[in-house]
């Protein structure tokens, strides 16, 4: 009796021994995270972007491309508005593309090394690494992390970042803001490490080439290998930040707000938006008033002060003025079809979409969203907050 009682006791202790050596601690897993990144090559991945910021969530496709050292192509896509936006990063600089507005700026920056982007692998694996407080639950497939969030926002608190237990790629991230709410939900439809892409993925002229015809994969990988040797034509550079023009652009002139705008002078000058030419009755049909878009965030102790009216100008342009505890104004118009060139600034996610902040003592963030643009200037308004009143007016329409 007392053998049966010792051997069965030598079972269950092996037993054990087994189980536990197929179940990896918090540690293991970052170091193996940690060898994963000093290992990366590329990767490319596709995920849904859910986006409760608003009054009600906006969907983005997202398109994510990247080849060590440096190059990287971001695409968000809002189908239900029908508009891609791409970041590029090659060896001319970083790149905001809005091809259907023929819109693009080039930057001389650092991006995406100089802030956190939700759907970058680096990104994900440094929030995890660098928590010595992280939190670590897995189910059948994945290893689930729960650790601060390190994005440019006061909003965003905490993150829960899904892993293969196959390879570690991600599967879903979700960010929520103090109250454990969801703000950001992204799930991923794949990732995979070592992709092959075509030579001129990350080629400007071939990104803002395709969004103009309607492809929306010229990120994707392919059989060849990524090369962005693509040239340039000329730009004008403007305080390290350029406006890509076209060969129709003529004039530069200051705006009112002591900026630079490159405008198109030629009548006739294709839209790429709407399929018709600037200038004509139908283009100010399709492209004409939007009305007052009221963004759906107010920080606390700030109230809409008044709505003056500006000058008419042909871009639909409304001003909002805000006053109590920060002072700012939001400008809203609908540009003609033409390439714009700011002053230098950073490049910053505003969910969604990207923004442009610039400025020191007195900083404006300008973004499109839908064909409209959009400038926030203030001078003791913080970033944070700039950023959550530009993501509560992607979903807004006018008044």
């Amino acid at each position: 009796m007392r053998r049966i009682s010792w051997m069965l006791a030598m079972v269950m202790c092996v037993t054990l021994l087994l189980a536990g050596c197929g179940k990896k601690s918090a540690d293991d897993v970052v170091k193996d995270l940690s060898d994963v990144v000093s290992d990366l090559n590329s990767y490319h991945g596709t995920a849904l972007m859910t986006l409760h910021t608003g009054d009600t969530p906006q969907e983005y496709k997202v398109d994510i491309s990247y080849r060590k050292p440096s190059y990287y192509r971001i695409a968000m896509t809002n189908e239900k508005k029908d508009v891609t936006q791409i970041v590029l990063r090659n060896d001319e600089g970083v790149f905001v593309l809005t091809p259907s507005l023929n819109k693009s700026f080039r930057f001389k920056s650092d991006w995406p090394n100089n802030q956190g982007q939700v759907y970058l692998y680096e990104t994900l694996v440094r929030s995890i690494i660098g928590d010595a407080s992280r939190q670590l639950a897995s189910d059948d497939k994945s290893y689930v992390f729960d650790v601060a969030a390190n994005y440019n926002s006061h909003a965003l608190v905490r993150q829960k970042i899904w892993l293969s237990k196959n390879n570690y790629a991600p599967t879903q991230v979700q960010v929520s803001d103090a109250n454990a709410k969801v703000v950001v939900d992204l799930k991923f439809d794949q990732f995979a490490f070592d992709t092959k892409f075509d030579k001129d993925s990350f080629d400007m002229e071939r990104n803002m080439a395709s969004g103009k015809t309607g492809k929306g994969n010229e990120g994707t990988p392919s059989a060849g290998a990524v090369d962005s040797s693509g040239q340039l034509d000329p730009t004008d550079t403007i305080d390290g930040m350029t406006g890509v023009m076209s060969s129709t652009d003529t004039e530069a002139k200051p705006d009112t707000a002591g900026n630079t705008e490159t405008q198109q002078q030629t009548p006739g000058a294709s839209d790429a938006a709407t399929g018709t030419s600037t200038g004509t009755d139908d283009a100010e049909a399709v492209m004409g008033e939007f009305g007052l878009i009221e963004p759906s965030y107010t920080p606390a102790g700030v109230q809409i002060k008044d709505t003056p009216e500006l000058e008419d100008n042909g871009t639909h342009a409304v001003m909002l003025r805000y006053s109590g505890t920060y002072n700012y104004t939001i400008v809203e118009a609908r540009p003609k079809d033409r390439a714009v060139s700011l002053a230098a600034g950073e490049l910053v996610d505003i969910g969604g979409s990207f923004a442009v902040l610039a400025g020191s003592e007195q900083q404006t963030m300008t973004w499109m969203n839908d064909g409209i643009e959009f400038r926030i200037t203030s001078a003791d308004l913080p970033v944070s907050e700039m950023i959550q009143i530009a993501a509560s007016i992607q979903d807004q329409s006018g008044k």
